[in-house]
């Protein structure tokens, strides 16, 4: 696997994903109130949870055997999910300290998302929306590549089920987890966060 193909790299002159409104409705919204499954072999409601909540939505990890979709690369928004998995687990205790509960979500299914969770040590859950159910409900942008229906790139804080905080488009998605802790302090000074 050549440098450009490394899962946990951003290969550079990657295209930057321009603002095209498609998130502008989200923030003040419910969470929709739906069991997504868990790679904790558990449903887990979004609405029903206190507090902050940090809701990455990203199209799919890559394994490192296989080869991305063809022109995946060039799609604006869709490298990165990897990198950005790996900078939330890096940044996990920082969002624990600052209250909040980490999620990542993508419309791959549970034993896909497993395989990330295991080989990339991470911390928290991954929820599966295989059938985008979480997607339709929020209106979520989505993209299609070799007959994959994938969300855009999103970033969802919300508190106690209502979304507050919403980073769309999300680049470089490396540098997303610092952004939100970088939100949630900003909270915190200002006596918002508990």
């Amino acid at each position: 696997m050549s440098r450009s193909d490394n899962l946990y790299t951003l290969p550079e002159n990657l295209p930057i994903p321009a603002d095209d409104g498609a998130c502008s409705h989200l923030t003040g919204s419910s969470l929709p109130s739906l069991a997504l499954p868990s790679t904790r072999e558990r449903a887990v409601n979004l609405a029903k949870l206190q507090g902050w909540v940090v809701i990455y939505c990203y199209p799919r990890t890559g394994q490192p055997d296989q080869d991305p979709p063809s022109g995946w690369n060039d799609i604006p928004g869709a490298r990165g999910c990897t990198p950005q998995t790996c900078a939330f687990r890096d940044h996990h205790q920082d969002l624990r300290q600052l209250g909040a509960q980490v999620f990542g979500l993508s419309a791959q299914d549970t034993p896909y998302q497993k395989e990330a969770v295991a080989r990339l040590h991470l911390p928290f859950e991954l929820l599966s929306d295989s059938a985008l159910t979480f997607a339709t409900h929020l209106n979520l942008p989505t993209f299609e590549i070799a007959s994959m229906k994938l969300l855009k790139r999103v970033t969802l804080i919300a508190r106690d089920g209502v979304i507050q905080k919403v980073f769309y488009p999300v680049f470089p998605p490396d540098k997303n987890a610092e952004e939100v802790i970088t939100w949630l302090r900003g909270k915190q000074k200002s006596c918002d966060i508990v």
